[in-house]
């Protein structure tokens, strides 16, 4: 597969910053008038980029919602947006503007404890468990001690995102938790699309990207990207990607709620026990530009487990806790997920 019919490249950093800030301002134009919590029978879900959230194309391309919703005598409307980075994502629940929200684990702890005691939002469940990659193709750098000030890494949000989170981790068990932030400097927002093109390009200051499959199997297809952190090997298996929302929403519309768990448990057991369909819905519903064997080479391993059951998530809490970016110490995962967030026991 050729990476150079796969992404848009662009060669100069700016013309991706440009059409980043687009983005940004189209989203802004959506949160600048925000919307009351929607009544039951309406569901808004905000989803953002890779394999990740492939629960979420199960749903929508069989329509698992509506049918969980009919089976109980309730018409549901299903809305869905695109978005990237755990600030916009935070931003636009906290805005009204949706409902459901997907992102990484890490934004999740920021607005969990943002709203403790308020508008208490929470988990609803995992998206599944799959390894992050922090991608380099700058050959001097061979551990995140060797980033330099030359250096720039790609993460969907600066010191908010799944990745930024988990790069503070590392940094702190290189350094020292006092040094947590330390490479936070070198960090730029950028979505993981925009972000892998930019890396293989070769022709920007971007030097490394935290990614997430399938754009990391996809980089490291180009012999001049290699792998400089597994979060594998940094936490054990983990789930990095959630979803939550508002105990508001959850107590006005709980058959809405019901019949949107129920859909997610349904995907779940779709994609971890037939993951040639699993992958054909991927790609019908994101068209994205992958094949379907080797999108098959990615989702078919063992490391990756399609699942709504957190998993090994505790110990970035209190890590997080431990150095000061969330006030709030919860005793246990289940402090930030929904009580009937899981089907199992989490972590």
């Amino acid at each position: 597969m050729s990476s150079g019919k796969r992404f848009p490249f662009i060669p100069r950093f700016g013309r991706l910053v440009a059409g980043i800030g687009l983005s940004f301002s189209l989203l802004a134009g959506t949160l600048a008038a925000p919307q009351a919590a929607q009544a039951e029978g309406q569901i808004r879900i905000a989803e953002q980029f890779g394999i990740v959230y492939l629960l979420l194309n199960v749903v929508r391309d069989q329509q698992l919602i509506e049918k969980h919703g009919k089976a109980d005598g309730l018409e549901i409307k299903v809305d869905w947006r695109q978005l990237s980075g755990g600030a916009a994502i935070n931003d636009a629940l906290l805005s009204g503007a949706i409902d459901i929200a997907g992102a990484g684990i890490g934004p999740l702890l920021t607005v969990w404890d943002r709203t403790h005691g308020r508008q208490n939002v929470k988990g609803v469940a995992s998206l599944g468990n799959f390894p992050y990659y922090l991608l380099s193709n700058n050959p001097k750098v061979k551990s995140i001690a060797d980033f330099t000030e030359k250096d720039r890494i790609a993460v969907p949000a600066v010191g908010v995102s799944v990745q930024s989170r988990f790069l503070q981790y590392a940094a702190a068990k290189q350094w020292g938790d006092k040094e947590f932030n330390r490479l936070d400097k070198y960090s730029l927002a950028l979505p993981h699309p925009d972000a892998t093109a930019s890396l293989l390009s070769g022709g920007t200051e971007l030097t490394a990207h935290f990614s997430n499959p399938p754009f990391q199997n996809q980089a490291l297809e180009n012999p001049d990207v290699h792998v400089v952190l597994d979060t594998y090997e940094l936490l054990g298996p983990n789930s990095p990607t959630v979803l939550y929302a508002t105990e508001k929403f959850r107590a006005d519309n709980p058959r809405t709620y019901k019949a949107f768990v129920a859909a997610l448990a349904e995907a779940a057991e779709f994609a971890q026990n037939d993951k040639g369909a699993a992958a054909d819905t991927y790609i019908r519903v994101t068209g994205a530009k992958i094949s379907r064997e080797d999108l098959l080479k990615i989702i078919d391993n063992e490391q990756i487990q399609f699942s709504v059951t957190p998993t090994n998530t505790y110990p970035l809490a209190d890590f997080l806790h431990r150095v000061g970016a969330i006030k709030n110490k919860p005793a246990s995962w289940q402090d930030y997920f929904f009580e009937d967030a899981a089907i199992g026991q989490g972590s």
